[in-house]
């Protein structure tokens, strides 16, 4: 019996690696621009910083972790999400001091268990980006404005921007209050996960999809009615910069995210391309987190963007070739000088692949073929008689003799690199 990858998780074949690739590529090559630096955290934190930092209630904390006791029997968690890591580096690594301008981001594994679904493993992976320390709305709109900026440059053009603003501690805990009693008068009629979140998490119950739910949802209080002043002024002053740059959005009230430390501005990103499951990307302002965490009162800020989504709207474009040139050592003693060119050749940046089997002339040439060789480099008991290579162009099926490896080392280069 063969043993498969467990449940909710996949492997990316080499075929597939190349999209990875340009998008990390970039994430890296983008975010540079607007200021940030990447940032790389442990796979596992102490249970406690997700259960303080997400939220005890939430569908992550209770229900999502993989969980496990170590040898001292301390609880560690495999990061469900980067964010609370990533607060968690800066306050002990005390960034918020040391960076004038702290922005950052990450990229990796993320894991939880929940049913599988498209696009969405129990082991998937994130790009993560963060800001600390900004309080004025030009970084929400700034940040907002380098998620589309990233989507645009990994090729995805058809999507929505969704926004909204949550309220925060001074004036949302009156407006959950409000909302918490229209849902215990309509609790019975909802699904089985609603009437749990009416009383542990009642914002929650706003991103439910269940269809059966909708109308009853949509006829509860809505939280942009019951913005304090400063938040309102804060969510105007986000649209109108959005405004001011051309970045059409549209409001959706009940856009909440799925974690307790969101504040103010919660936006997301969808594709019709991605069909029900359709969100690419999701972020918001989370002032109080850094503090909720041990550290200063720190304004927070960020997106995150699951790849295994994004890649899958990705323009594949052509695979790259696998090799520039192949060796084809034929004759006794060729293999020596075969070897010794194959460093030459990958010395001056060339991809290099020869058959260390000693298959057949046509096999290699079959082989050459579907590596997408430019070139075949041929060494027979002619050529070491005579003390040349053959170089074949497997494009235009010509071949000719070429003197020394010098000669057949600058020419491949020329040929390739330009």
């Amino acid at each position: 019996m063969t043993i498969q990858a467990v449940r909710g998780t996949r492997d990316i074949l080499p075929d597939e690696v190349g999209a990875w690739h340009r998008v990390e590529a970039a994430a890296h090559e983008l975010f540079a621009r607007y200021g940030y630096r990447e940032l790389r955290t442990p796979v596992f934190e102490q249970t406690e910083l997700f259960a303080r930092g997400i939220g005890a209630e939430t569908d992550i904390v209770s229900k999502e972790m993989y969980t496990f006791a170590d040898r001292d029997s301390s609880s560690l968690t495999l990061r469900p999400e980067a964010t609370a890591g990533i607060v968690r580096a800066v306050i002990e690594h005390n960034l918020m001091n040391t960076d004038p301008a702290l922005r950052v981001y990450a990229i990796g594994p993320m894991f939880r268990r929940e049913r599988p679904q498209k696009g969405r493993y129990r082991q998937f992976h994130q790009v993560d980006v963060e800001a600390f320390g900004f309080t004025s709305p030009t970084i929400d709109a700034e940040v907002v404005e380098l998620a589309l900026a990233f989507l645009d440059a990994c090729g995805v053009k058809q999507r929505e921007l969704v926004l909204n603003s949550v309220g925060d501690r001074a004036c949302r805990p009156a407006y959950v209050e409000r909302l918490q009693k229209a849902l215990r008068e309509i609790a019975t009629s909802l699904c089985e996960d609603c009437q749990r979140r009416v009383e542990t998490n009642p914002l929650r119950v706003l991103d439910c999809k269940v269809p059966a739910d909708q109308a009853a949802i949509d006829a509860l209080p809505r939280i942009t009615d019951h913005l304090c002043s400063a938040c309102g002024e804060h969510f105007a002053e986000v649209r109108r910069q959005l405004d001011l740059l051309a970045i059409p959005y549209r409001l959706n009230h009940r856009l909440v995210r799925g974690l307790d430390y969101y504040v103010r501005t919660t936006f997301e990103v969808t594709s019709n391309e991605l069909g029900a499951q359709s969100s690419i990307l999701g972020g918001g302002r989370y002032d109080g987190l850094v503090k909720d965490l041990g550290g200063p009162d720190l304004a927070g800020i960020g997106f995150a963007v699951g790849l295994e989504r994004l890649v899958s709207l990705v323009p594949q474009g052509e695979p790259a070739p696998r090799c520039d040139v192949f060796l084809m050592p034929l004759a006794a003693g060729a293999l020596d000088k075969a070897l010794g060119l194959q460093r030459r050749l990958r010395e001056a940046g060339l991809r290099v692949l020869l058959d260390p089997e000693g298959r057949s002339f046509k096999s290699r040439m079959k082989q050459a073929d579907k590596l997408g060789a430019r070139f075949a480099a041929i060494l027979g008991d002619d050529e070491m008689a005579r003390g040349v290579w053959t170089l074949r162009d497997m494009a235009q099926s010509t071949q000719w003799a070429v003197d020394t490896e010098d000669a057949l080392v600058e020419y491949i280069k020329e040929k390739t690199h330009g």
